[in-house]
């Protein structure tokens, strides 16, 4: 099984910045508690811009795309249930990626969109930020 580190980094950081009281996660995720917001069954979109970017994960199967590769690459992913989120890591293209979901407000700064995740991709030595969704939790504003 390949190491999390960077994921489990980015979650614990995130649960550092909390300014929630009591030591509670966003959502009142108990401390002790893994994120179980996304069901294991549930397929999460992404979208990014900037470079443009997207992704679908059913699984454990990330679906990567990009402009140069629309139809996207299919490639194996470990899925985490961090204490405020979920991470994903595999290998693409010979490289590891990185992804980290949250739950939080977040705008792909082109459409009218509010998406209920916060996206942060590292692929390689690239960061890259987005936001996510799902058919159970969808975007609201704008159309598809």
């Amino acid at each position: 099984m390949r190491q999390t580190c960077l994921p489990l980094a980015l979650c614990l950081a995130l649960a550092a910045c909390s300014s929630q009281p009591d030591g509670q996660l966003p959502g009142n995720v108990q401390d002790d508690q893994p994120f179980s917001a996304i069901a294991p069954d549930e397929v999460i979109r992404l979208v990014g811009t900037e470079p443009f970017w997207g992704g679908e994960i059913a699984g454990d199967v990330l679906r990567w795309s990009t402009p140069e590769n629309i139809d996207g690459q299919a490639i194996s992913v470990e899925r985490f249930a961090g204490r405020g989120g979920l991470s994903f890591s595999g290998t693409l293209d010979g490289g590891a990626i990185d992804i980290v979901v949250t739950p939080a407000p977040c705008s792909d700064g082109m459409s009218d969109r509010t998406y209920p995740f916060a996206v942060t991709v590292q692929k390689r030595a690239e960061q890259l930020n987005g936001c996510g969704w799902s058919d159970r939790q969808p975007y609201t504003g704008g159309s598809e």
